[in-house]
């Protein structure tokens, strides 16, 4: 076991999984970071460990006020509390199936030994697989299912993506956790998805009156869009029913918003712009083969009751 990781618990179902994100820069909409502590409580799961923060990250770096120190808050005199970076580990299952979830900070020192330490806790409970959270803010329609990109441990994963509606990155530049974690999770054997929710954007920088940009700071849409595929690819029978119903309230938040600043701002002819982008926009919806035979088979017994109450009451 890693020297940076403190197990406390160690749950014992014959199949589990790990779900993992990062307060990172790769976080576009939360995906990374509140979909995590979401599922914690979705789920009811509990905390079971952590990795150490020690020589993980800077405090101060030099010309800068506070881009990386600890925040502080101080009452009368008396500091109540102090926010350091933390990385914890929850898990909720039952005997048969279970899935960890970790939610963390991006490191900025010893990638190599931080990485270590959260592929060691895969290899100490078993992890099947490992899911990786991320997100990329884009101009895209705010009102479309939102695409998402993926990449993958070991070659012989590539067909299972190709199921998931999702585009393979072919993405070249500086790495985020989630790639790097991806790349040494492939020279260990272990298998690795990272999928990243492309989230909407909006820059008005011209405009200084209103603002400098339209960003959903937690994209529920992309969250349940990311769900979908996480729900399918590892059989968790998860009910999303709250993400859809925060889903179309966040379609009516952005309407309202959008309303407003076409009042504020008629030169933006900004409902011309987001006509024009759901028009270019070619929406990829994520429909699980299973589920597509279920309506189909919904259906025909659906007609076979029609045709029988027909044949027993004499109509057509």
């Amino acid at each position: 076991m890693s020297d940076a990781l403190d197990l406390w618990k160690k749950p014992e179902a014959k199949e589990n999984y790990m779900l993992v994100g990062w307060r990172q820069w790769a976080d576009a909409g939360s995906v990374s970071s509140g979909l995590p502590q979401y599922l914690v409580q979705l789920m009811g799961a509990e905390p079971i460990g952590t990795i150490r923060p020690e020589g993980f990250y800077l405090f101060q770096v030099p010309g800068t006020h506070d881009l990386v120190r600890p925040v502080v808050r101080f009452k009368e005199g008396y500091p109540e509390s102090l926010q350091t970076p933390h990385n914890d580990l929850f898990y909720s299952g039952d005997n048969q199936r279970g899935l960890v979830i970790f939610v963390g900070d991006e490191p900025h020192l010893d990638v190599e030994r931080y990485v270590g330490a959260l592929l060691s806790v895969g290899g100490k409970m078993g992890v099947k697989r490992i899911v990786g959270l991320g997100g990329v803010y884009g101009e895209l329609p705010y009102d479309k299912e939102r695409m998402v990109s993926a990449n993958y441990s070991l070659p012989h994963m590539k067909e299972e993506m190709n199921q998931l509606a999702v585009s393979l990155s072919d993405y070249q530049g500086g790495a985020s956790i989630g790639s790097y974690v991806c790349r040494r999770a492939g020279e260990q054997g272990i298998e690795y998805v990272g999928l990243y929710a492309f989230v909407p954007s909006y820059d008005f920088s011209p405009v200084t009156q209103i603002g400098s940009a339209i960003r959903l700071e937690n994209d529920y849409m992309a969250w349940l869009g990311v769900m979908r595929r996480v729900d399918y690819m590892l059989k968790l029978n998860l009910d999303l029913s709250d993400l859809e119903q925060k889903s179309k309230q966040l379609v009516e938040v952005v309407d309202a918003k959008v309303d407003e600043i076409e009042h504020k701002a008629p030169q933006l002819r900004l409902r011309e712009r987001l006509r024009e982008l759901s028009a270019e926009f070619k929406e990829t919806q994520f429909i699980p083969l299973d589920e597509v035979w279920e309506d189909e088979l919904r259906r025909l017994l659906d007609k076979f009751d029609a045709d029988n109450t027909s044949e027993a009451t004499g109509t057509e």
